[in-house]
């Protein structure tokens, strides 16, 4: 649950940790849209107009109005849509296919992680060109430069973030001051540019351009890209300082386009348009001006890599992703983690696509593909939503907005013969990997021996009065008590060990997002307890607290480990990302010395 906090902090903490990708938007939009189209006068107001009511419909009505209004106890996102929509649907199947759905969103959203801090390290780069006596600057020390700043930047992440993150929000601040004042200077030399607020040129754009009308909105979305965050990040700040933020960021933005619309009248030759029309009105201030548009990017980055550990985070804990080891950065904030395997795979895929790619403007043409079908995925979440809660209003005007979605997703189609595809296949790595994982986990469990708990009881109890015990308390990790798994059976009743305090301890992921609580349930039989910890399914949770707390001093922590053995190159690559994950006693991060894993040879 966020804290309350003083709205002004609240508004400057969000400026850094929400809108650094779509404050960085600006950087290369409206340059990468007029390498497809001519400057004209009319395609410029089209362009302009097209952009302010892009934000107004994807980001204020999708996300800052409807989506926000989507919650768990505060929190937002793809998977807490999926919970919500799940909870009023009493189909399995229908259940089934909305989990899907999450699944492709969160995909995506990987696959859109990877393309961000690329981009914008990239253009932001590119500008230093315009600094006298480094206009020949190479294409290749543009990349080495950029892929030097995304490997500092990555390789800081496993000290945590939390000490230089205050000024985050500030730093991007500055940022959106400096865009608002470079655009009024502009504005002023054309101000008949403002006249794009007018949805007008947005249709007449469309009548006069016909199809490549409509393939210019595959580029036209950079302008949205970021959106999202409004809605995934809310949990941490909470709605009110985003929504109120949101007000002056789009101004912000709004301004700087038209400022850039400006520029482009007086000069339609111009290239690199935000770069040069700052140099244009202040070459005296372009250097720092170029400075904190690195500083932006680089926030924009950490952001998208801080969401990336949250997303997965939120992926373990929901059984769909393998326990990948998690290392926690803060000792005050738990929710401070770092995710070793997922920031070396984001580090790669980055540097891959700078050099797959080389300009900031050839990678847009991958970039909006996974913006846009996370987008229409949301879009439709929300539709569903609203329809089962019977609000047909909410329901109607999402549903405008999904087609909305669905016209850019369709527009960015285009895209995927000129380098979209990498986008999707970058997105299908943790799609395959998902899928199979759960198929994978579903077909061992059924093929794990479990004895029922009347059987065992029976058996327990007359080997407990019989047998000699160890003394102290032993813990046992399991799901259901009612099916008691093959290793338990194999280390009290065939290896002789028995303590003379033995707990099943099963952990239950609860629908809300946040909660913690630990109890015992009813005693099972004369040294046997249960002992049940219930979690919301984003809490990062300290394992070892909870249980001094309940007053549990374990000398030993038992649970099973599946040796796969099988002939099949679907369940070889299963086993192989078992075997190469956290099992789940070590992702709850139990002292290793206590840690005693049974194992269970299963053949799939």
């Amino acid at each position: 649950m966020v804290e309350k906090q003083p709205a002004m902090k609240g508004i400057i903490k969000s400026l850094g940790l929400v809108f650094g990708d779509i404050g960085t938007s600006p950087i290369y939009t409206i340059t990468v849209v007029f390498l497809l189209l001519k400057p004209t006068p009319n395609n410029i107001l089209g362009v302009l107009s097209l952009i302010v009511w892009t934000m107004v419909v994807l980001v204020t009505v999708q996300y800052a109005w409807i989506a926000m209004n989507l919650s768990r106890r505060g929190e937002g996102g793809t998977i807490v849509l999926k919970e919500i929509l799940s909870s009023l649907l009493g189909s399995k199947r229908k259940t089934a296919f909305v989990s899907l759905l999450s699944v492709i969103g969160v995909s995506l959203l990987i696959g859109d992680g990877v393309i961000t801090p690329a981009i914008s390290i990239l253009s932001a780069v590119e500008g230093a060109v315009l600094i006298p006596g480094l206009e020949n600057m190479s294409r290749a020390t543009i990349i080495s430069i950029s892929a030097l700043i995304a490997i500092i930047l990555f390789s800081f992440q496993s000290k945590g973030t939390e000490k230089i993150a205050g000024a985050f929000g500030p730093i991007t601040g500055l940022w959106f001051l400096s865009l608002v004042a470079v655009g009024i200077v502009s504005i002023s030399d054309a101000p008949e540019v403002l006249n794009a607020l007018n949805p007008y040129w947005g249709i007449n754009f469309f009548i006069e351009n016909k199809i490549a009308g409509f393939i210019a909105l595959g580029e036209i979305i950079l302008c949205a890209t970021g959106g999202e965050a409004l809605y995934a990040d809310m949990g941490h700040l909470g709605a009110g300082p985003i929504r109120q933020a949101w007000i002056g960021v789009f101004t912000c933005l709004v301004i700087n386009y038209m400022g850039q619309g400006a520029y482009l009248l007086k000069n339609p030759h111009a290239k690199n348009i935000l770069f040069e029309m700052v140099f244009f009105y202040s070459s005296s201030l372009y250097i720092p001006f170029l400075l904190l548009s690195i500083s932006a990017t680089i926030i924009a980055s950490q952001a998208m890599i801080s969401g990336m550990f949250s997303i997965v985070y939120q992926g373990i804990t929901t059984r769909v992703m393998p326990m990948f080891k998690v290392d926690y950065t803060s000792i005050e904030r738990r929710s401070q983690i770092y995710l070793a395997s997922v920031n070396w795979f984001l580090l790669l895929s980055v540097l891959f696509i700078m050099m797959e790619f080389k300009e900031s403007s050839k990678l847009a043409a991958a970039y909006g593909l996974a913006v846009t079908g996370t987008m229409t995925l949301t879009g439709i979440m929300m539709t569903w939503i609203f329809y089962l809660r019977k609000k047909p209003m909410l329901s109607f005007i999402s549903l405008l907005v999904t087609f909305v979605d669905m016209s850019y997703l369709g527009a960015n189609f285009y895209k995927i013969p000129h380098g979209g595809y990498w986008s999707l296949i970058i997105a299908s790595i943790p799609f395959a990997m998902i899928i199979l994982y759960t198929k994978g986990q579903k077909i061992l469990y059924r093929m794990m021996v479990f004895m029922p708990v009347e059987e065992f009881l029976h058996k327990f109890t007359r080997v407990y009065e019989t047998m000699e015990k160890i003394k102290g308390t032993a813990l046992f990790l399991i799901r259901d008590v009612q099916e008691i798994p093959f290793y338990i059976t194999q280390t009290m009743f065939y290896h002789g060990i028995l303590y003379e305090d033995n707990i099943f301890l099963s952990i239950i992921k609860r629908d809300d997002p946040f909660g913690i609580t630990g109890f015992f349930k009813e005693d099972l039989a004369k040294g046997l307890r249960v002992f049940e910890i219930q979690m919301g399914y984003m809490e990062v949770v300290d394992m070892e607290e909870i249980l001094r707390e309940a007053g549990i001093e374990e000398r030993s922590v038992f649970y099973g480990v599946e040796e796969i053995t099988t002939n099949n190159p679907i369940w070889k690559a299963f086993y192989f990302i078992k075997r190469n994950t956290s099992t789940f006693i070590r992702f709850y991060q139990f002292p290793l010395k206590k840690l005693h894993g049974v194992l269970t040879k299963v053949e799939l």
